[in-house]
Order: structure tokens, then C-alpha cells, then sequence
């Protein structure tokens, strides 16, 4: 995914003379071939992201369209006050690339883990956030981002995920996909963000071995959230799980439930699957992360299941 988002910039830029590339600190040889095509819109700055998006910020008011590209961590807590004030502000178009987005960096520890970041920036107005849920997904999203008014932050997993987006599901940006559609009256609907929405469909593969039927909508998009499709899905549905890989506390579960309370007086039953409002003690893998907090897909299903022998 990350190769493919920066590869993308560099496409862009050979089509759009307003695109620039600005890195923080990054590994030597990223996107190489623009450096040597385009010098002069490529930038390798240190570690001073305050800087690099007070940069960001002033090439865009010159007319510029500046891809911004670090650690997640990094590039939405160091920068905070600088993201808001300096881009969302004034609604610059500066396209933030965050890598290693939710528990990618498990093995680096708390410090590493971007489970704040949907939290951080869907609160700062004007701000568009992004988590795809695979490659192909991000080049469609790459692709529409140029001319998207409004500052973008693009959560970046950790590559090499599995390809389950589809060309003919069509995609723009603020538009939910319904990546899975029940066939029975009465499902639960399940709605997701970014790679846990792979880890979500094969759980309601698994469920539906065993005669639950679900439906699975995708959010790419967390903000703006597409409200419509939401509450059109919600209407007959037997209860609603929330699946991130993002702190529960202020992110994309939270972020439904505030459209649920805004626009409905009643609804059904909703479980929010994600991190704990905790700094994580464990190291590994993603999956070994996925495993601690209950985000495997055998443990999806199983939550659910227990949330239905409840009602």
C-alpha cells in the first residue's frame, strides 16, 4: 500500500506541475525517480515536523498541492498545532501520508502505534480522513485526491494486505462501499475502516456458517462520513458492530455512533470493537496486536455472537 500511495505521487506530479513531495526523515532511495526528475519539487526534510507542515502550508498558499509523508505518530501528534492552524485553518490542500497507521509498528512499541490518529484528526475542521482498505483502493483514492478541495490525512497500513476492493464498486471520496450484502432479513451490519474491513468480512463468512446472515459496509472515508449510507443499512438491521483498529475513545465507532444519536431517535444494538483506552504493554506482530485486543477475524465473530445471545 505504502509503495503504491508514493508512487502514485510521483504519477501525479508528472501530470500536475502543483505537485510536491515532501518527506520527513524517511529511508534513502523513497521515490528516487521523482527526485532526479523533479528536484525542485522534491523535498527530504529532518526530523522537524512542525516545520515540515509550516512548510507544507505556505507551498500550497503559493498555489502548490504538497504531499506530506511520515510516520504516523509523527506526522498527526508533532505536528498537531501546526495542522490546524497552519493548514485546516485555511483549508489548504496538503495531503498528509501517514505510515503505519493503528498497530503497524507493533514491534517499536507505544511510542510507534498510531491508534490516536482517526481521533486527532476528524476532530480538526475542514480535515478529509482516509484509511483504504488495500493497494488497489489506495491508487483509486490517490488518483481522486489531486483535486480534492480540502486537506486529506491518509492512513498508510502496513503493505502487502490482501486485495479485497473491487474496480466495479466504484469509489469517491466521502462514499461508503458495501462490500457484503445480506440476504435475509434482520442481518447484523457490520461497518468497518481500512484493512480490519478484510479481517471483518472473513468474520462474517464465518458467521454466516453458522446461519447468521450480515452485511459488511466499508468506510474509506471517516470524515466526511457518509451519513446516507449508514442510515439507509441501519433501517431493518438486528444490531450494528463497529470494527477499527483505532483506540475505541473518539474514532471511527465513535464516529458512528454520533450519526446514530444526530439523526435517529432509536436504533439498534451497537458494539464497538477496537483498541482499549490503553498504551499498549504487548509487542510482535500486527496480528500478535490483533490477537491481544479481540480484532482477529474468529474473535469478530465471536463477539458477535455474543452480542446476539444478549438481545
Amino acid at each position: 500500500m505504502r509503495k503504491v500511495c508514493l508512487d502514485a505521487v510521483y504519477m501525479l506530479a508528472r501530470r500536475d506541475p502543483r505537485v510536491i513531495f515532501i518527506g520527513s526523515d524517511l529511508g534513502p532511495g523513497v521515490l528516487e525517480g521523482m527526485k532526479k526528475e523533479f528536484p525542485e519539487r522534491y523535498f527530504m526534510e529532518g526530523i522537524s515536523e512542525a516545520n515540515v507542515i509550516g512548510m507544507a502550508a505556505g507551498l500550497a498558499m503559493d498555489g502548490f498541492i504538497p504531499y506530506v509523508n511520515t510516520i504516523a505518530t509523527f506526522i498527526t501528534r508533532r505536528g498537531f498545532e501546526q495542522v490546524a492552524l497552519d493548514i485546516c485553518l485555511h483549508r489548504l490542500p496538503v495531503r498528509l501520508i501517514g505510515n503505519g497507521g493503528g498497530v503497524v509498528y507493533a514491534p517499536l512499541g507505544p511510542t510507534h502505534l498510531a491508534v490516536d490518529d482517526f481521533a486527532l484528526m476528524r476532530v480538526l475542521p475542514n480535515m478529509t480522513v482516509m484509511a483504504v482498505s488495500d493497494a488497489d483502493e489506495m491508487r483509486r483514492l490517490m488518483e481522486r485526491s489531486l483535486d480534492w478541495p480540502d486537506p486529506i490525512y491518509i492512513r498508510l497500513a502496513k503493505g502487502g494486505d490482501e486485495v479485497i476492493s473491487k474496480e466495479d464498486n466504484g469509489f469517491a471520496i466521502g462514499k461508503a462501499i458495501t462490500m457484503r450484502s445480506a440476504s435475509t432479513a434482520n442481518p447484523v451490519l457490520f461497518v468497518t475502516t481500512g484493512v480490519m474491513t478484510t479481517n471483518t468480512l472473513a468474520a462474517a463468512d464465518a458467521l454466516a456458517a453458522k446461519g447468521i446472515d450480515s452485511t459488511v459496509l466499508h468506510f474509506h472515508t471517516i470524515k466526511p462520513l457518509d451519513i446516507a449510507a449508514l442510515l439507509a443499512h441501519v433501517a431493518g438491521a438486528k444490531a450494528i458492530v463497529t470494527v477499527e483498529e483505532h483506540s475505541r475513545v473518539g474514532g471511527f465507532g465513535s464516529a458512528i455512533v454520533e450519526a446514530l444519536t444526530d439523526n435517529l431517535t432509536a436504533f439498534p444494538p451497537v458494539k464497538r470493537l477496537g483498541l482499549p483506552d490503553a498504551f499498549s504493554k504487548h509487542y510482535g506482530t500486527q496480528n500478535d496486536l490483533f490477537e491481544v485486543n479481540g480484532l482477529m477475524p474468529n474473535q469478530i465473530a465471536e463477539a458477535t455472537e455474543r452480542l446476539l445471545n444478549q438481545l
